[in-house]
């Protein structure tokens, strides 16, 4: 199947759906927003990384907040920033590099993240890419990404998993944990109160209805 230039969805939908589906929800279906200090950090960061111009260094040459898509996908969005290193066949071989203000997440909504910005670049250039890295700000660090087929496959089934969700125009219900208390969406989701809401009225179905 191929996506029209309209159905295409947001590369950053996959990495919302990863970390929370009510998140994705609010944001793509509902478009809500709210910053907290961490997502305001998080958007200067990649402003900066996305101001930055076309560097050449020898035989590495690297673009900033390169445009993407795929129609085979149906994903549009854009690259923080990809290094092309130069092969002995003269080719250009690119390395995706996505910036984060935190530290790796226990999850892998960041490594599919940018595995979906690795597929356009694929369906893009012709190409097959190995590998890329996530950079991290609060560690400073590099983490190296590896393009295997499990992180491929994983990506390939949250695009569609998250196109459903955004096309069916429902919210899912929240199921609170601790990762809520750093979302900045907390206040507008209410996972606490929404999901007490819910245990009372079940309680009362429950005792309307027993015999």
């Amino acid at each position: 199947m191929v996506f029209t230039e309209e159905e295409l969805i947001p590369i950053s939908a996959l990495a919302h759906f990863s970390y929370c589906k009510r998140r994705c929800a609010l944001i793509h279906i509902e478009q809500l927003w709210s910053e907290n200090l961490f997502t305001a950090k998080g958007q200067i960061m990649h402003e900066r990384v996305h101001d930055e111009k076309r560097e050449s260094r020898g035989k590495v040459r690297v673009e900033y907040g390169i445009p993407l898509r795929s129609l085979a996908l149906g994903l549009i969005g854009k690259a923080d920033m990809v290094e092309f290193y130069c092969q002995e066949d003269g080719n250009w071989m690119p390395y995706p590099v996505e910036y984060k203000l935190g530290k790796p997440k226990l999850d892998d909504s960041d490594k599919i993240q940018l595995c979906a910005q690795t597929l356009c670049i694929e369906e893009m250039l012709g190409i097959h890419i190995e590998k890329g890295a996530i950079f991290y700000g609060r560690t400073k660090r590099r983490q190296v990404i590896d393009f295997d087929s499990s992180l491929r496959f994983d990506t390939i089934e949250v695009a569609s998993k998250t196109r459903e969700l955004i096309i069916s125009g429902r919210t899912p219900l929240p199921v609170y944990s601790k990762r809520c208390d750093r979302c900045s969406l907390i206040e507008l989701c209410l996972p606490k109160v929404m999901q007490k809401k819910r245990t009372v009225k079940g309680y009362l179905f429950r005792m309307m209805n027993e015999p």
